[in-house]
């Protein structure tokens, strides 16, 4: 198992700085999901969370930074847009793609001439971000801290269940928004939406003061915009609710063992049962907790009803397709 340390603990902060500074992997939790970090301007370091996770190292990861200024030595330019979008929610969860300074974070970026970049707004990753760029590290790379395509973890648990002892977890609680920021590519002189998160498009446009483009061909490649991803290993089935009701009805009994996480819809007496929040915040928190929940019963089928269209829930409605995808 990964060892767990204190994320409150500053003698355990400084393990961690320690360990990413000798190029180890470190887990480290933001107010999204858990990160599996390495310093970003270490190559091969980097290289170790890909092999960790079984990700394609053409598949970029987000680096992470204390604050906007430190952008700047990742980033050969922050256009206009990107300012604008920092300014208004960094710290928190939002990553801007932006063209990256040459000979900095290849790896991290999976060899595109393009970088994410986020400032998460967890205190605990604001210590060891802060702590590390006095050490001199750029900023941590830092994927999901779970096996690749897999369900993120939110909390500590989740990751040590994930990892071997090489893995330093830095425990900070409970992720409080639960699922992976909104990724907005700034690179192109219009800004694309490549991933919903918990803001809507409308916070980002009033921000932004335009509109977002939808993802299109000429995107850079991005975390988490893969079509199957956030799987647990039962099949997700998402359901119309109407569809949902009439699949009850007619329950075969010989079906392997069903789970329902549903909003509206009722579970007929002895399924395994979870009711999704009719706040999409909620449901948002709570979501990849209830996945791993219900996958450690065991289960071979999750049937999920589908969330409300309000654009609240694009963040949700996008992590169950792709983990129905899978």
């Amino acid at each position: 198992m990964a060892r767990v340390l204190d994320g409150q603990d500053p003698q355990h902060l400084q393990q961690a700085v320690d360990a990413l500074a000798a190029g180890r992997l470190v887990a480290f939790p933001t107010e999204t999901v858990y990160g599996l970090g390495a310093d970003a301007g270490n190559d091969a370091a980097v290289r170790r969370i890909f092999e960790a996770k079984g990700r394609p190292a053409d598949h970029p990861l987000i680096v992470h930074v204390p604050n906007a200024e430190s952008a700047y030595g990742l980033a050969s330019a922050i256009p206009p847009v990107a300012q604008k979008l920092m300014q208004a929610f960094w710290p928190g969860p939002v990553t801007v793609i932006v063209p990256r300074r040459p000979g900095v974070a290849a790896a991290a970026a999976g060899g595109q001439d393009t970088i994410g970049l986020r400032c998460p707004a967890h205190p605990v990753a604001q210590a060891l971000l802060e702590a590390c760029a006095r050490r001199g590290l750029v900023g941590l790379a830092a994927p999901s801290a779970n096996l690749f395509g897999r369900v993120s973890p939110t909390t500590a648990a989740h990751v040590a269940a994930e990892f071997g002892d090489e893995v330093l977890v830095l425990d900070g609680g409970p992720c409080q928004v639960g699922i992976e920021s909104t990724i907005i590519d700034c690179s192109r002189g219009h800004p694309v939406l490549l991933r919903p998160g918990i803001l809507t498009r409308a916070e980002i446009e009033a921000a932004i003061d335009e509109p977002l483009h939808d993802r299109d061909a000429a995107a850079p490649r991005a975390s988490g915009t893969l079509d199957a991803h956030y799987a647990p290993r039962a099949k997700v089935r998402l359901m119309s609710t109407d569809v949902l009701q009439t699949a009850l009805q007619v329950l075969d009994q010989d079906l392997p063992q069903l789970a329902l996480y549903a909003r509206t819809v009722k579970a007929p007496r002895g399924m395994l049962y979870r009711r999704m929040p009719d706040d999409a915040a909620q449901a948002a928190q709570q979501l990849f907790a209830v996945l791993r929940e219900l996958d450690a019963e065991g289960v071979s089928l999750i049937w999920v009803e589908s969330p409300p269209p309000d654009p609240a829930w694009d963040g949700v409605r996008d992590r169950l397709a792709r983990a129905a995808a899978a």
